[in-house]
């Protein structure tokens, strides 16, 4: 059964039934329900493909993310695909790794399924130089970057201000009388929101009088295991310091485990106040970098910028300071 059949069963032309199929509200209530009741006795499903071809739209949103099991990765993407959903639209995921070309790869992939539009989840998507393919895929569909920048035509940002999160990290230790801070982080190589992240934390020092140490300012493989024998190797050294902050929670964990073998009990703060946050004993402070503000505000712009509408190219959120057990504020 084809639309000329529901058509033909009907009793309507095939343009009223492509109204209905779309959702046109032109259609009268009485007309609109005895089409889709002849629908779902013939058991007809719209060809998605066919009706984007009339559209000039598949209705169809690509993410493009670095790797689904990572938990910031896997919240932002659940998020991002309900509230599309919610607005009428589908959505293809890709996961590229780190690797350039197969980042490149991943784009042209959802470009060839003829996508709307490409959401882009994280900073690792970003090149410190050429981003030139990223301008080539703008030229095509807009984008749209979640806690990352680009100043490119066709590209709307989202983001949280982690450099400030992380220069008030510094500021609410400092006002605890910390002034010897380890900061944990993961940038091996280059990272447009590790980068941001480590210049909040030394902007951070420069306005609390505390003068920056290279000792204590670390970079560790993602995961527990690197940050715990780091900051055990630390200890061990005699490295002075009297808190810690990373910049995910995972490395935040590992700095724990290190310092409960130890026998130690030292302010800690992690970051993307993510559910290992909760899990761990004590709970561990983190920064919440907003991602259920932050995807909700990039559907709404995708959708507005799709029906004809306008978004602005960068819009900032502040980030916002979970305290657990591992960290509590003075008062201000």
């Amino acid at each position: 059964m084809n639309i000329h059949g529901i058509a033909e069963r009907a009793g309507v032309s095939v343009a009223t039934v492509s109204r209905v199929i779309n959702n046109n509200p032109s259609v009268s209530h009485t007309t609109r329900e005895k089409i889709l009741a002849v629908m779902r006795e013939e058991g007809y499903t719209p060809n998605a493909f066919a009706r984007g071809l009339g559209l000039n739209s598949m209705r169809m949103v690509g993410i493009l993310c670095r790797d689904v099991a990572n938990l910031f990765y896997g919240q932002a993407v659940s998020l991002l695909e309900r509230g599309l959903r919610a607005k009428g639209y589908n959505t293809i995921l890709c996961c590229s790794g780190l690797e350039l070309e197969s980042k490149k790869n991943c784009l042209n992939l959802l470009l060839q399924k003829k996508v709307d539009a490409i959401i882009l989840v994280g900073s690792a998507l970003i090149e410190k130089s050429d981003n030139s393919h990223l301008n080539d895929a703008a030229a095509r569909v807009p984008l749209f970057l979640i806690n990352s920048y680009a100043d490119i035509p066709n590209t709307y940002c989202v983001l949280c201000d982690e450099a400030e999160a992380m220069s008030a990290n510094v500021r609410h230790m400092s006002q605890a009388g910390i002034k010897d801070i380890l900061y944990l982080h993961d940038m091996i190589d280059w990272a447009w929101a590790g980068t941001q992240k480590l210049n909040g934390i030394k902007r951070g020092l420069i306005d609390n009088g505390i003068t920056e140490n290279p000792g204590l300012i670390h970079a560790v493989s993602h995961g527990i295991e690197p940050a715990k024998e780091r900051v055990s190797r630390l200890l061990e050294n005699s490295v002075n310091f009297a808190g810690i902050i990373a910049s995910e929670d995972i490395l935040a964990v590992g700095a724990q485990k290190a310092l409960l073998e130890h026998g130690l009990n030292l302010p800690i703060i992690g970051f993307n106040n993510s559910l290992i946050a909760q899990c761990v004993s004590p709970a561990l402070t983190s920064v919440d970098n907003m991602l259920r503000t932050i995807c909700p505000l990039t559907t709404d712009m995708l959708y507005n910028t799709l029906e004809g509408g306008k978004a602005p190219s960068k819009v900032l959120v502040a980030a916002s300071l979970v305290e657990r057990e591992t960290f509590r504020r003075r008062a201000e």
